[in-house]
C-alpha cells in the first residue's frame, strides 16, 4: 500500500495542466477573511483569492450562509491536501470544480 500512495501523490504534485478552481467552504465571514489570507501567505497565489456569501438553499436569514474562498488554480497544481488542512484549521472544507 505504501507504494500506491507513492504514485497517488506524485500525480497530485506534478499538476493536471487544466484550470481548476476550489472552494474553501467556511462558517462565517471572519473565517473566509483569515484563510484567504492565509492561503494567499501558504500558497504563493497569483490571484487574491475572492470571498463570496452562499445563502443555503431555502433560507433567507443571513445567518443560514456559507463562506466561499475561491481560489483560482489555473495549472491545477495546488495540493489539495494542504488545502484541506487550511480549510479544517478554520472549521471548513474544500470543494473542487
Amino acid at each position: 500500500m505504501p507504494h500506491n500512495e507513492r504514485v497517488s501523490s506524485a500525480f497530485s504534485f506534478s499538476g493536471t495542466s487544466e484550470p481548476v478552481r476550489h472552494l474553501l467552504v467556511l462558517p462565517d465571514r471572519d473565517a473566509a477573511g483569515e484563510a484567504a489570507d492565509e492561503a494567499g501567505e501558504r500558497f504563493g497565489l497569483d490571484e487574491e483569492p475572492q470571498i463570496v456569501r452562499e445563502a443555503l438553499a431555502g433560507e433567507d436569514d443571513a445567518e443560514d450562509a456559507q463562506w466561499l474562498v475561491v481560489l483560482e488554480d489555473p495549472n491545477g497544481d495546488l495540493d489539495l491536501a494542504a488545502l484541506r488542512e487550511l480549510a479544517e484549521e478554520y472549521d471548513g472544507w474544500v470543494e473542487t470544480t
